[in-house]
C-alpha cells in the first residue's frame, strides 16, 4: 500500500516538473532570462574627450540611449594610443552592459607593430557588434608641390628617390601603413616623418615645410578647397562622397588596389551573449539611419556603414590580411 501511494505521489511530481518545464520552454523571450537591458550602460572610448572617436561616441550615444531605454555613459579612457581604454573593456564582464568604440589602430594594429606591450588580440578578445563608419584615407602635398595629378606625382617620385618625404600621425598607425602600401606597391622611396597630431601636420603642410601627407580626407577637405593644400587622390577604389572631386590614386597603375581607410566600429567584450549582441546591432543600425546623426557623419567627411558581426568580423579578418603584409614586408615596429 505503502509502495503504491508513493509511486503515485512521485508520478504527480514528475508530471508537474515535466509540465513546467514545458511552460518555460514557451515562455515569451525574457521571462526565463533577464531582460536587456535593465541600466545604464557604459561606453568605453580609449581616446580622449574631443578627439574623433569621443565626437561619433557622442553623436550616437542620445540615440542609442533612446532606443534601448536606458542612458549611455560615456568614458574616455585613454593612455598609449588606445591600448589602456581596449584592454579594460577586454577585461569587463561580457553581460552588455560594457561595450567599446573603437578603431583600426587599435583593434588590428596596435598587436603588430607593438607586440610586447598589447597584451590583448583584437580579432579574438573582443565581439564585433557594428562597423559604424569609415573614410578614406588621402595623399596630399603642400600648395608649391609642382605635379598637380597623381599620375606627374607619381612620376616624379619615382624619377627621385629619397628626395621627397611625407608625414603621419606616428610609426605604426593606420596612417603610416598607408604610406608604407604606397611605397611598396608603387616601387618609390619617400621618407617617412612621423608626427603626434594630424592637426600640426596639416599646418605645417600649408606653410610648405612638408612635401606630402597621408591624412583621413575629413582632416584635409577645407584646406584643399581653400587652395591651402593640394589632394593627389584617396585611398579606395571611388571617390568619397564628401569630396568626390578627390579622385582614386588607383588612376596610377601601380597604385590601382591601393585602399586604406579609417574606420570606427563598436564592440562587446567576448562572450556577450549573442542576442545582447543583435539587439544592439539593430538598434545601432537604426541609429546611423536616424536623419540628425547620418547628417552629423557624411557633414564629417564619414560614410555610414552599419555592417553587423558576420560582415565586420570577415571584414576585421581582411583587415588583418592587409596590415600584416605591410607590416611584414615593411618590418614596421612602434616598440
Amino acid at each position: 500500500m505503502r509502495l503504491a501511494t508513493a509511486a503515485r505521489t512521485h508520478r504527480r511530481q514528475l508530471l508537474a516538473a515535466l509540465a513546467f518545464a514545458a511552460l518555460a520552454g514557451s515562455a515569451p523571450p525574457g521571462m526565463a532570462e533577464a531582460a536587456w537591458p535593465a541600466r545604464p550602460i557604459t561606453l568605453i572610448v580609449p581616446y580622449g574627450a574631443g578627439g574623433n572617436v569621443d565626437v561619433m561616441a557622442r553623436w550616437i550615444g542620445p540615440e542609442l540611449s533612446a532606443r534601448l531605454g536606458q542612458p549611455i555613459v560615456i568614458e574616455n579612457v585613454s593612455g598609449a594610443g588606445g591600448v589602456i581604454g581596449t584592454e579594460k573593456a577586454v577585461r569587463a564582464r561580457p553581460d552588455g552592459y560594457t561595450l567599446l568604440l573603437s578603431v583600426e589602430s587599435t583593434i588590428v594594429i596596435a598587436k603588430m607593430v607593438t607586440p610586447s606591450t598589447v597584451r590583448y588580440d583584437g580579432l579574438t578578445d573582443l565581439t564585433p557588434v557594428t562597423l559604424l563608419g569609415s573614410q578614406p584615407l588621402a595623399l596630399v602635398g603642400k600648395p608649391a608641390m609642382q605635379p598637380t595629378t597623381s599620375e606627374a606625382l607619381y612620376a616624379e617620385l619615382k624619377g627621385a628617390p629619397g628626395k621627397y618625404s611625407y608625414a603621419t600621425s606616428g610609426v605604426g598607425t593606420s596612417l603610416h601603413l598607408g604610406g608604407e602600401l604606397l611605397k611598396q606597391q608603387g616601387g618609390v622611396d619617400v621618407v617617412h616623418v612621423p608626427y603626434r597630431t594630424g592637426v600640426q601636420i596639416v599646418s605645417d603642410l600649408s606653410g610648405n615645410q612638408l612635401d606630402l601627407a597621408v591624412l583621413p580626407l575629413s582632416m584635409v577637405i577645407q584646406q584643399a578647397r581653400a587652395g591651402k593644400l593640394r589632394v593627389y587622390g584617396v585611398m579606395a577604389d571611388k571617390p568619397s562622397a564628401a569630396m568626390p572631386e578627390a579622385l582614386p590614386l588607383a588612376r596610377v597603375p601601380a597604385w590601382r588596389g591601393a585602399d586604406v581607410s579609417v574606420w570606427q566600429g563598436v564592440f562587446a567584450p567576448k562572450g556577450t551573449p549573442p542576442r545582447i549582441v543583435e539587439q544592439l546591432n539593430v538598434a545601432l543600425r537604426q541609429v546611423l539611419a536616424s536623419t540628425g546623426v547620418r547628417k552629423n557623419f557624411e557633414d564629417g567627411g564619414v560614410t555610414p556603414i552599419g555592417a553587423g558581426p558576420k560582415e565586420f568580423a570577415a571584414f576585421l579578418k581582411n583587415e588583418e590580411s592587409k596590415f600584416g603584409a605591410i607590416v611584414a614586408k615593411g618590418g614596421i615596429k612602434a616598440e
